[in-house]
């Protein structure tokens, strides 16, 4: 994981990505969430103050979900 970097210095995120890297970004509330670098970023709905700071971190691997159940009849 990379410093953290305050979030005025989010439009050079493009300079910033890396193959299997995400970018956690966080508000002033220490709610954090994991994104690709997109200029115009969407914070989502339920933050009350605005991004602060991010950092670089490494993605996390996907992993499959499990198979649905079957209905019960």
């Amino acid at each position: 994981m990379s410093d953290w970097i305050n979030f005025d210095q989010w439009q050079n995120c493009v300079r910033m990505e890396r193959p299997g890297f995400v970018f956690e970004v966080r508000n002033a509330e220490g709610r954090s969430l994991l994104t690709t670098c997109t200029v115009s970023l969407q914070v989502p709905f339920d933050w009350k103050s605005p991004p602060v700071h991010f950092r670089l971190v490494k993605a996390l691997r996907p992993r499959h979900s499990d198979s649905i159940p079957k209905p019960q009849i």
